[in-house]
């Protein structure tokens, strides 16, 4: 393997100092920082880590975090992938429609996003108010500050980033293997199963990791669509450094969040490359 040349290295260089500044300095003072045992930062010590590993209530929040991201890439996949394949055959004119009703929810703030599923899920809002009339039941369905609630809220906010990955690889697929696979006797769920789910999966492992790592940290989404009542290590991070002011405590929590999620991220990534690898095989 060819090692890069000086003038590679000098083009790498601003990013490297970018990436040093904002990031890996940042997180090794995190990292330090979690290693002291008071508020004021004067003990060093491993007492952070030790109430975090042997309190059962924090491997609860971590447990419910990422359950919340598993959530929410499966319902991201069952919406968003009939939505790709409903592009993918439309017109010219159409795929312009979709692309924009596709982009639309990126170009508010999360913020208003957030608040607008107040008024939909509230006991007043409007699916209580669309399926009470339909006699489905008679009493005001409560999905603020549950967690279906704030799957339902995420599943749509993260939404685009499912969709933007799976489409412009299920673009790219060969019309001719399509027409080639119905034209050999394949049913259409055959040819959906056989020949285009596996040729958009790495569109799918891209929107899968990047859902989960969005739904995850979604803070604001959280904090007011879950409330008090719903407790998610974001949620509980923000508490312990701004409320608490317990930095120490509120560093672990903030390093086991990166630390799962990476690990997650990582499992996903090879699953992926081994189902592409044996598909392809």
């Amino acid at each position: 393997m060819r090692l890069p040349n000086s003038a590679q290295w000098q083009l790498a260089l601003p990013l490297s100092i970018f990436y040093i500044a904002f990031f890996a300095a940042p997180l090794m003072l995190l990292i330090g920082v979690s290693f002291f045992n008071d508020e004021m930062l004067t003990q060093p010590g491993l007492e952070s880590w030790k109430r975090f590993v042997g309190d059962a209530f924090y491997w609860k929040v971590t447990f419910d975090t990422i359950k919340l991201g598993v959530y929410t890439v499966c319902a991201t996949i069952l919406i968003g992938y009939p939505l790709a394949l409903v592009y993918v055959q439309a017109g010219p004119r159409a795929k312009r429609i979709l692309l924009f009703i596709i982009l639309m929810p990126m170009l508010l703030s999360v913020v208003v996003r957030t608040f607008a599923w107040i008024v939909i899920l509230s006991e007043q809002g409007v699916i209580n108010q669309t399926i009470m009339p339909l006699g489905l039941t008679s009493t005001p369905i409560r999905l603020l500050q549950t967690e279906l609630g704030l799957v339902i809220s995420l599943t749509q906010i993260e939404m685009p980033l499912m969709l933007l990955p799976l489409i412009s690889v299920m673009a790219r697929i060969d019309p001719n293997l399509i027409d080639a696979s119905t034209s050999l006797g394949a049913s259409r769920w055959g040819t959906l199963f056989k020949v285009i789910v596996p040729l958009s999966f790495p569109g799918l492992i891209a929107g899968c990791i990047l859902v989960f790592a969005s739904s995850t940290t979604a803070f604001i989404s959280h904090s007011i669509i879950g409330g008090n009542r719903l407790i998610y290590l974001p949620l509980m991070i923000w508490q312990q450094a701004s409320v608490l002011y317990n930095w120490p405590l509120a560093a672990v929590g903030a390093i086991v969040l990166l630390v799962f999620v990476s690990l997650c991220i990582a499992l996903v990534t090879l699953v992926g490359k081994r189902s592409m690898r044996h598909l392809y095989v």
